[in-house]
């Protein structure tokens, strides 16, 4: 497949600095939207859980039937992803009693079988390839495992190993800057480190949300979920417009497996 047809086909937007820009904002808002409607709200993280999935199918489908790349449907479906995988994380590691550890060991291992499985099917994991009903399920599942595996993450770092929200923020910002450094200066598979950058993207958007939220006692910000969820999502919808939304190559042509 040409890279001309790959532009022309593609079902997710072109790799550049302001799609992790909004890539961040988006997890982010999974962290303090689904902490909004779990905890504010009081509904739980069962019922939380129930309604984000819904919202997580309806974006699926919506983006699996367009016929193009449409900026303000994937980027639904990717806020779908993180706060679904928020509430679903908070479940598992809460009110199932998996525990952080727990369950981020399974949340890894789903990830890992899902990545598996398709590089086994399609013979690449390479985003570039998203093109297809079959390819986009692969996608979309990858996706939430790692934004799912990014929250137990980010609360398992902040939490039980005493760095606290702004320790942990740091930590995943570092290891995506040097992720980054790795692309331009290693010859690394381009594939395997966007797949690297973009799990770590959900700890970090876990990271910060907490440090937004959190009360002052647990080393948080105390700001309102609301509030700050309503300012991500504007935050979110100016960039979609201001910055160049289209399909695009991700990563570098030449390496596509």
């Amino acid at each position: 497949m040409t890279s001309a047809v790959q532009r022309g086909f593609s079902k997710v937007p072109e790799i550049v600095l302001g799609f992790w820009i909004i890539k961040i904002l988006a997890t982010t808002l999974g962290e303090t939207g689904g902490d909004a409607v779990t905890m504010s709200m009081h509904l739980g993280y069962a019922t939380g859980t129930l309604i984000f999935a819904a919202v997580f199918m309806a974006a699926v489908i919506g983006q699996m039937r367009a016929r193009r790349f449409t900026p303000h449907i994937y980027w639904l479906t990717i806020v779908a992803t993180t706060t679904l995988g928020t509430t679903m994380a908070d479940f598992a590691d809460r009110s199932l009693g998996i525990g952080y550890a727990g369950g981020t060991t399974i949340l890894a291992l789903l990830l890992a079988a899902s990545l598996a499985v398709w590089r086994w099917t399609e013979g690449s994991v390479s985003v570039n390839r998203v093109a297809t009903p079959r390819t986009e399920t692969f996608y979309w599942t990858t996706i939430l495992f790692s934004q799912t595996l990014g929250t137990a993450l980010g609360d398992w770092m902040a939490d039980s190993n005493g760095l606290g929200f702004g320790g942990g923020a740091l930590v995943f910002g570092a290891a995506i800057i040097l992720i980054a450094a790795a692309y331009y200066v290693t010859r690394l598979s381009h594939v395997a480190l966007f797949w690297a950058a973009f799990i770590l993207t959900r700890p970090l958007g876990a990271t910060v949300g907490d440090l937004l939220d959190k009360p002052l006692a647990q080393g948080g910000l105390e700001l309102s979920r609301m509030g700050a969820s309503v300012a991500l999502i504007g935050a979110m919808a100016l960039l979609i417009v201001v910055l160049p939304q289209r399909a695009g190559l991700h990563p570098a042509p030449q390496r596509l497996s």
